[in-house]
């Protein structure tokens, strides 16, 4: 009886206390529209989900590096001071740094497949790619140069909205940027623009909506008021398509749905397209 009145004995596990720091927090990616899992490094470098086509967010250079065969970049130098809004500084010497950008646009003169444009890209990595003082500076920077030299402009959009730490000065930049545009219209010069996920607030309410040629790319989250604001008011469930972009497609607000490995060859299909006519003298 003694046989069967003694505990037996538990196995000692060891378990690995530096196991969690080894492991890197994105080496499983969940999509953020299907939900389906997948090992980062199998997205290749244009980081789509193979199940739905969703493309996960790219940073302004990355961007740069996958689309241009040469780029110069502009307005390095421009830099405001926080303010004295609590903690602002912090906050943008950390996206400063995240992404090797001095605010949430990366702008200069780019060649796509032999088609000289120029470009600017939102980074949804610099706080959110919120439109403050400075992107809406070095936007209205790009159009004025492309406008005095007769260049097209590709804008990528990725933005939160406003910048709620500048206050009405993030809001101005919405009326700067669209004269800039509107001006560079009235030259005969084109404008195309790319909706990247997310495009929210007052970029999607100023020039992200001024193009000649809207593309988007697929289930890119568009639009003004977020879908929670929304079902707050309406007191309503919203449907899974609402805002995104094939739901825009459908009714008329963009001109087309291009997967991410096809962006290049099509936008430089469409600046050339769009040269502007040589006047005979």
């Amino acid at each position: 009886m003694e046989l069967f009145t003694k505990k037996a004995v538990q196995p000692k596990i060891f378990r690995d206390k530096d196991l969690n720091n080894r492991i890197p927090d994105d080496l499983f990616l969940a999509c953020p529209y299907c939900g389906a899992q997948s090992y980062s490094k199998a997205l290749g470098p244009y980081r789509v989900c193979g199940n739905c086509g969703y493309g996960f967010r790219l940073q302004a250079r990355e961007r740069v590096a996958l689309m241009t065969d040469d780029f110069a970049e502009f307005d390095t130098e421009i830099q405001i001071v926080g303010d004295d809004f609590p903690g602002y500084e912090e906050k943008l010497n950390r996206a400063r740094q995240q992404t090797e950008l001095n605010d949430s646009v990366l702008t200069g003169v780019a060649t796509l497949v032999g088609e000289q444009t120029a470009l600017a890209i939102m980074d949804s990595y610099f706080i959110m790619g919120s439109l403050g003082t400075i992107t809406g500076e070095k936007i209205t920077r790009l159009f004025e140069y492309a406008t005095q030299h007769k260049l097209p402009v590709v804008l990528f959009a990725a933005s939160g909205g406003a910048r709620m730490q500048e206050g009405i000065k993030s809001l101005m930049q919405m009326a700067k940027v669209s004269a800039a545009v509107a001006t560079h219209q009235s030259a005969g010069l084109a404008y195309i623009v790319v909706l990247t996920d997310p495009t929210m607030g007052g970029v999607t309410a100023s020039f992200a909506m001024q193009g000649d040629v809207t593309l988007a790319e697929p289930h890119a989250l568009i639009g003004f008021a977020g879908r929670r604001v929304i079902e707050q008011t309406i007191h309503e469930k919203l449907p899974k398509e609402f805002q995104r972009a094939e739901q825009l497609l459908e009714h008329g607000y963009i001109d087309a749905i291009v997967q991410r490995k096809d962006l290049t060859a099509t936008l430089a299909h469409l600046l050339h397209l769009h040269q502007p006519a040589v006047k005979e003298s």
